[in-house]
């Protein structure tokens, strides 16, 4: 049998599409889908028609790993992304530095890029969209 892939899922308020275009740009990342439910191939039972932007799925690859994503459903109240954040971890404190700025513009850092025991720079931030975010550069060998 294969080793299972995990991959984080994110729901935001309505700017999913917008979110997944920005870190397309921040962290070089490749959208490869962006499915509203006005492009679904049959449409969704009970869904009221304001809700055609809004978005069913979205999926975007850095690397080998995948982020997705999808906006809230009416019906189902959206409470804000807590309880996790994303992981970053880059080879050189120069990139961290420049995603960590990127990441929290518009958005509210919580902890600032620091020195750590595990590594060179470490930062944590909460993005424009409500997703928060942890990044590291330079891991220390451990």
């Amino acid at each position: 049998m294969q080793n299972p892939q995990f991959q984080p899922y994110l729901v935001f308020n309505g700017d999913c599409a917008a979110a997944m275009r920005f870190y397309e740009r921040v962290l070089g990342a490749k959208v490869e889908v962006i499915l509203k439910m006005g492009d679904a191939p049959e449409p969704c039972p009970g869904m009221p028609p304001e809700a055609k932007d809004l978005v069913m799925h979205a999926r975007i690859s850095i690397g080998e790993r995948a982020l997705m994503a999808s906006d809230a459903m009416p019906g189902q109240p959206f409470e804000g992304m807590k309880g996790f954040s994303v992981v970053l971890v880059y080879a050189t404190v120069d990139e961290a530095r420049r995603v960590f700025d990127a990441l929290a513009e518009g958005g509210q850092v919580v902890m600032p890029m620091n020195k750590t025991f595990w590594a060179e720079s470490f930062g944590m931030l909460v993005d424009r969209y409500g997703a928060p975010w942890m990044v590291n550069g330079a891991l220390a060998p451990m």
